[in-house]
């Protein structure tokens, strides 16, 4: 690199650490991305999905520039999934069309019983909304909840631990992003995320697993169950639920 001895009078922004065409952000620097490049596909990443509506900047930059975020997904065994209609991308585990077990960064976790209740009612409620016209949906807090009291065993006795686990799952919607906080404490948008991360086969066993918990294998005092539906998160501390996602295809 050469060294330019007269001063420009009138300096272009600083684009880059060395020059316009740079793409090096420290001493050392090796990477290939840009700057918009690797915040894009550091969000993604980290985050259970990224949308055109939660995330503006880095679905812009996903969108021009996918070719390359895949590929940086790829050698780290990950997929790329997008859906354009509802402009919603997400990583997933990628897996061997040989059989080849291949290097894991995600775990399945299973939703819990009321968490899954949660999802299927805010997916009934989207499409709905949309059916209807509705660019966006809008659902309240009261109304999910009593969604999920609708499935309280008759038998169950604790009805003060299931409306706590029936606001924890809630909670944990919002946190996973499928949620969205409004002005209104109590009113939340539902994500497009929750119909490509929740696709009809996934719904209809979760459905299945649902009834049978409320069947006469459901326990006497209605504690919570887990659904055995992969919530793909990463690698990670028990405590660390940055990254929990709903898997496209069930395995």
């Amino acid at each position: 690199m050469t060294t330019d001895v007269h001063p420009d009078l009138s300096p272009e922004p600083d684009l880059a650490p060395d020059d316009a065409t740079s793409v090096s952000l420290w001493e050392g620097d090796e990477g290939g991305l840009e700057h918009a490049q690797r915040l894009a596909l550091v969000t993604l990443l980290k985050s259970r999905f990224i949308s055109a509506r939660t995330h503006p900047r880095d679905w812009t930059v996903l969108v021009e520039h996918e070719r390359v975020i895949r590929s940086r997904l790829n050698d780290l065994f990950l997929e790329l999934a997008i859906d354009r209609t509802r402009e919603v991308a997400w990583k997933r585990q990628a897996v061997s069309e040989a059989g080849a077990r291949l290097p894991t960064l995600l775990y399945d976790a299973a939703w819990s019983r009321e968490e899954t209740l949660v999802l299927v009612h805010l997916r009934d409620r989207l499409r709905a909304g949309h059916a209807g016209g509705d660019t966006r949906v809008y659902i309240d807090r009261d109304d999910v909840l009593d969604h999920v009291a609708t499935f309280r065993p008759a038998h169950a006795t604790d009805e003060a631990g299931d409306e706590k686990r029936a606001r924890n799952a809630f909670t944990s919607v919002v946190k996973a992003g499928l949620l969205i906080a409004t002005a209104s404490e109590d009113r939340f948008e539902i994500s497009e995320a929750v119909e490509p991360l929740l696709p009809l086969e996934l719904l209809q066993q979760l459905l299945e697993q649902l009834r049978e918990a409320n069947g006469g294998g459901a326990q006497d005092n209605g504690a919570d169950q887990a659904i055995d539906v992969p919530a793909e998160e990463p690698e990670a501390p028990a405590d660390d639920t940055d990254a929990m996602l709903i898997e496209e295809d069930a395995e």
